[in-house]
């Protein structure tokens, strides 16, 4: 490619395929860097992202890599602002001719200032306490299996494997969770922790023992 004219229908296409594919919200520009750089866009779809038309100049990072102060300019994916506060996600390629020297650049300007205020939105909406957890039960059995479940993982460690200590810690958390008012809990608990009901008794009334003197 000696100019971007000897591929100007190629380019046309390039452009119109981005534009259909993106649709409005994202501008499409082809420079022609052989000339003067105030008037280096040669086509533009959608210029009302930046205010630009056919016969406009470039921005200041197309003047870096004239400049020989850029060896590749390629960028993607970087964020730009608008005088008029829109916010863009850009890509820009520059176009090399047979000899390798810059004559042109393809630049993609996504304007993605309303998905930035909906991201806003949503993460404000979706703010929530992940501090509690609520369990949908369809019986008082697999409540109850839960939050023996939800005691085990306090505890880290399998329930007849646990110390009084241990043990202990498990049937607070039980107690506060208010497991003990499903019927016939006492036995099921027992059942886990390998424990007669005498000793279930015992370390129950320790614990209400202690809740009472916190009060």
């Amino acid at each position: 490619m000696k100019s971007l004219q000897d591929e100007n229908k190629l380019f046309s296409q390039l452009l119109t395929l981005l534009e259909l594919q993106f649709g409005p919200n994202c501008e499409i520009v082809l420079h022609d860097l052989t000339g003067d750089y105030n008037h280096s866009i040669i086509d533009i779809r959608n210029g009302h992202i930046t205010n630009r038309k056919i016969g406009g100049c470039g921005s200041n990072l197309g003047l870096e890599v004239l400049n020989g102060n850029v060896m590749d300019g390629d960028r993607f994916n970087y964020v730009t602002t608008t005088p008029d506060g829109k916010i863009l996600r850009s890509s820009s390629v520059y176009l090399k001719d047979d000899e390798g020297q810059v004559i042109g650049s393809l630049c993609i300007n996504l304007d993605i200032t309303e998905t930035i205020r909906f991201g806003g939105f949503l993460r404000q909406y979706n703010q929530f306490d992940n501090s509690q957890s609520e369990f949908f039960a369809q019986d008082v059995t697999s409540l109850l299996d839960f939050l023996i479940q939800q005691a085990q993982n306090s505890i880290g460690k399998e329930p007849q494997k646990m110390n009084k200590e241990e043990r202990g810690m498990f049937l607070e958390y039980l107690y506060k969770k208010g497991a003990f008012q499903i019927s016939k809990s006492n036995m099921r608990v027992c059942e886990v922790l390998g424990i007669s009901k005498f000793t279930l008794y015992n370390d129950l009334e320790t614990i209400r023992a202690r809740e009472n003197r916190e009060k």
